[in-house]
């Protein structure tokens, strides 16, 4: 007959080897998971990105380590991971919480868990005021629910869309991924643009503004001249021509200035009224 103290051993041994068996099947269990092209999602199915189209995304974007990235809809974090191995902090929002784990091992796996963040979350419900860079693989309908919430960004954010557009709101850039890249290979970019719709006092006149997305038309009145204008933002970056003079300058706000190109030591500034 066995003693109580050899009894005991035996049960913590096969309490030890429960406890083992038990965290292995957990951590295989885990692990088992594996994303299948198509699969449904709150708004969409899971298409990976092609690799190649991926780092098209992100050159076009000129992504580097002074960036923050947010990837909506961020599936198995492949841009997220990508973007981080060029040094910028990267943040991807998905909704499927397999997927979050998934991508967050796959960052481990790739050594740049610091730089590669992922959330459960809804993308309409997220704060994507810290970004420098938005990417984005979704489906029309909902960049254009997304639209007024992009505009809406700090002036200079940059967009970039796998295969599907904005809309009215025309692309600055448009590329494609040629390379082991069969479906979904066309890359969409914009830069979000300052707002300068309305009324500006210049010391050449009043120039009055209307704005569609990053191009503005209007009219300056000179005294009892009125001058057609016709321009194009880029961020904060403004460019516009009036009466055959090229205005080039920066958006501030309520103020804008730059120079006059073509004229020597010509500058101009402007200042928007009350509305």
């Amino acid at each position: 007959m066995k003693s109580s103290h050899s009894i005991s051993k035996l049960f913590l041994a096969l309490y030890i080897s429960v406890i083992i068996i038990g965290g292995f099947a957990q951590a295989q269990s885990a692990e088992e998971f594996t994303p299948e092209v198509g699969q449904a999602g709150k708004d969409v199915v899971w298409v990976p990105t092609p690799q190649t189209l991926v780092d098209k995304m992100l050159d076009m974007a000129n992504v580097t380590p002074e960036d923050y990235v947010i990837d909506l809809g961020s599936g198995d974090g492949r841009i997220v991971i990508s973007a981080a191995k060029r040094g910028a902090n990267a943040h991807g929002i998905e909704y499927n919480p397999e997927m979050v784990e998934l991508s967050k091992r796959n960052a481990a796996k790739e050594g740049v868990s610091d730089k590669a963040k992922f959330f459960e979350a809804d993308l309409f419900k997220s704060d994507l005021s810290q970004a420098t860079v938005i990417t984005m693989f979704l489906l029309q309908e909902i960049n254009m629910e997304l639209r007024p919430k992009i505009l809406d960004l700090k002036p200079g954010t940059r967009i970039v869309s796998n295969t599907f557009d904005m809309g009215k709101w025309e692309a600055d850039k448009i590329a494609t991924a040629e390379e082991d890249c069969r479906h979904y290979c066309a890359a969409y970019f914009w830069v979000v643009p300052a707002k300068v719709e309305g009324t500006w006092k210049m010391p050449q006149g009043e120039l009055t503004l209307d704005q569609t997305f990053q191009r503005f038309t209007g009219v300056l009145r000179s005294g009892d001249e009125i001058i057609p204008v016709r321009g194009r933002l880029t961020g904060y970056d403004i460019i516009f021509a009036a009466e055959g003079k090229l205005y080039a300058g920066r958006v501030n706000g309520n103020s804008m200035e730059g120079e006059i190109r073509g004229i020597s030591n010509s500058r101009w500034s402007a200042t928007r009224s009350n509305q």
